[in-house]
């Protein structure tokens, strides 16, 4: 390999090896100490919107999808008994103190989440041997890289995992767009002339190392539904962003952001079966390029609704942005509870 590299060829429009051949963050390398204080400036009147759904939401997976709803559990005591409304005390009959105790099983991506740069890789000839191997950003690979499970081994991103973003510092300047004030709660493909258009009207001016925070009203219907959310008619609810546009797939390569972050499912929308408009990938192409070319982080299922109605009160579409995921080594999501100062 050049340079040490773990790739001789990389994919056309590609980032890897300019952050260095080991980089793991991609695009937030932009986020410079200068950047961060220039997002620290929107702040104007120290209200801060939690950006996170409650994490039982959506509300489907019981048993029907691969991502389960959380469930808490008591730890237990050294005899066995559960932690909770526990009486402790230490040298006494008649111990006054009371304890609880938890843990949780979640699936990292099943509520408000980060994608890492492991969530999403390709085939590829990365060695430019004619044989296509599994490869993910930066030419890390599965197999080396990411590890699946096997027998009683758990699986394990040794790069690329969750941890990395946990320690880039993940706070600066995030402009919102609401694609509802745009396009209606209705189910709406948005290539690269509908975005800019929203924008423009929006007074949204996306710089280099900003966060992208798009509002659809998918949030809004599944805190309405209560838990109760219908799957397949949520699939017709807010706009999406249209994958397939080449233009919208030039825009995000050539303007600088560091994340999209939307409050639905997948940032893009899904459900077209063809790669007719060049994309890598026929099911999520703006994945395949932010994840596994770009180094752009997604965000999905965030609670963008109510910071986005106050800004276009306001007149206003950017804020200061803290989101750091969970440290969790080896991890290739995690749950988030984004923090938006304005």
């Amino acid at each position: 390999m050049d340079s040490g590299r773990r790739w001789k060829r990389r994919p056309e429009g590609a980032n890897w090896g300019d952050f260095g051949a080991d980089d793991q963050i991609g695009r937030m390398n932009l986020l410079t100490p200068e950047r961060r204080l220039a997002g620290a400036a929107e702040i104007r009147e120290g209200l801060a919107f939690t950006l996170s759904l409650p994490l039982d939401l959506p509300g489907w997976g019981k048993g029907t999808e691969f991502r389960r709803p959380p469930r808490l559990f008591a730890t237990t005591s050294h005899d066995g008994q559960a932690m909770y409304n526990l009486p402790i005390g230490f040298g006494t009959d008649n111990p006054r103190g009371v304890v609880c105790d938890d843990g949780v099983i979640l699936c990292t991506q099943y509520s408000t989440q980060w994608d890492s740069l492991a969530h999403m890789g390709m085939r590829f000839d990365a060695d430019d041997d004619g044989i296509e191997e599994i490869v993910y950003y930066n030419g890390y690979r599965a197999g080396e890289a990411i590890i699946a499970p096997e027998g009683d081994q758990p699986p394990v991103a040794r790069a690329l995992g969750i941890e990395n973003l946990a320690t880039a510092g993940v706070q600066g300047r995030a402009v919102v767009v609401s694609l509802v004030e745009a396009f209606g709660p209705g189910r709406t493909w948005v290539g690269h002339a509908d975005l800019q258009r929203a924008m423009a009207d929006q007074g949204c001016v996306v710089r280099e190392g900003d966060f992208l925070l798009l509002h659809t009203g998918f949030d809004d219907a599944l805190i309405a539904a209560r838990g109760e959310a219908d799957p397949r008619a949520m699939d017709q609810v807010g706009a999406v962003l249209d994958g397939r546009d080449p233009a919208l797939r030039d825009w995000v390569r050539d303007c600088g952001l560091i994340a999209i972050c939307a409050d639905n499912i997948g940032v893009e929308g899904f459900g077209f079966a063809d790669c007719s408009a060049g994309c890598d990938h026929s099911m999520a192409p703006l994945h395949d390029l932010c994840l596994f070319k770009l180094g752009i982080h997604l965000g999905e299922m965030w609670r963008t609704g109510e910071l986005s109605r106050w800004l276009l009160k306001e007149g206003r579409s950017a804020c200061f942005l803290t989101a750091p995921p969970l440290r969790l080594p080896g991890a290739v999501g995690s749950p988030v509870t984004p923090v938006a100062t304005v």
